[in-house]
């Protein structure tokens, strides 16, 4: 089976005015609306994360030009914003819920703008957009011990089963970290495949639990995104955060080291 190259779109926020915290990889509701119509006209098929990995995992074939769109966080303009244009669309898409930062009584008050409540979030389900998980707090995990990784997955787990009855099958990781031991310790949480950032097309040989997504932010044009879909000079266009990525790695793996040096010395 060929190796497919699956274009994974990651946004945010979509809204006419976004925090300060949210702002850079906020789009408008006018800029999302033009992407969608982008994918219509260019005959894309979109996804969710579910089918994509389940496709690749069974050897089904695929569209011939697929694509996912994908949120992460939980803002409420995905309700109020982009919910509408993937109905007017027939689109399906994946949220991925950071349960400690929505509206309601798991709310632990960190949401960098206006949150999702549950009422919202269910609404959403029954419209074909799945829902996975994203931590309940959000933060790195490859920067927590063992017991508070499992706290973080289980935590988010939990609440979105309860208050969707269904369990979450697809995770994505906060701020696109992980680390061997934060994918093995998803996969035991129970979830089939997790999604990175990486600023690349998803390829199958990546494993289901290490697929990579392109970042669309306030920033990027109609004419980027036009390259993002078709898959052209995608590595380009993310030269600058790869070297950043790569700068970010080695201080988080500079503070792993000085971490696993103290609790040896206790």
């Amino acid at each position: 089976m060929t190796d497919t190259p699956v274009p994974v779109l990651m946004y945010h926020s979509v809204t006419a005015c976004p925090s300060d915290a949210t702002r850079a990889l906020s789009v408008t509701p006018e800029a999302f609306a033009e992407q969608m119509a982008l994918i219509g006209r260019l005959g894309l098929t979109p996804l969710t994360t579910a089918d994509l990995a389940a496709r690749w995992r069974s050897a089904r074939p695929l569209p011939a030009r697929p694509v996912l769109i994908t949120f992460d966080d939980g803002y409420e303009g995905v309700h109020r914003h982009a919910l509408p244009v993937l109905a007017r669309h027939g689109f399906p898409a994946t949220l991925f819920v950071c349960t400690g930062w929505l509206r309601g009584h798991h709310d632990t008050g960190g949401g960098l703008d206006t949150m999702l409540d549950w009422r919202q979030v269910r609404e959403l389900a029954a419209a074909g957009v799945e829902i996975g998980g994203h931590s309940h707090t959000h933060p790195q995990l490859d920067q927590l011990d063992d017991a508070g990784l499992r706290a973080e997955l289980d935590g988010c787990t939990r609440i979105v089963s309860a208050e969707l009855g269904a369990r979450p099958a697809s995770f994505a990781y906060p701020y696109g970290y992980s680390s061997r031991r934060v994918r093995q310790a998803v996969r035991a949480a129970g979830y089939a495949q997790a999604l990175a950032v990486g600023n690349a097309l998803a390829r199958r040989r990546q494993g289901p639990y290490a697929l990579k997504r392109v970042t669309v932010r306030r920033s990027t044009g109609a004419e980027e995104f036009e390259r993002l879909l078709l898959g052209r000079a995608v590595a380009r266009a993310f030269a600058r955060d790869r070297a950043l990525t790569k700068g970010h790695a080695l201080v988080r793996r500079a503070r792993q080291v000085r971490r696993k040096a103290i609790r040896s010395r206790v």
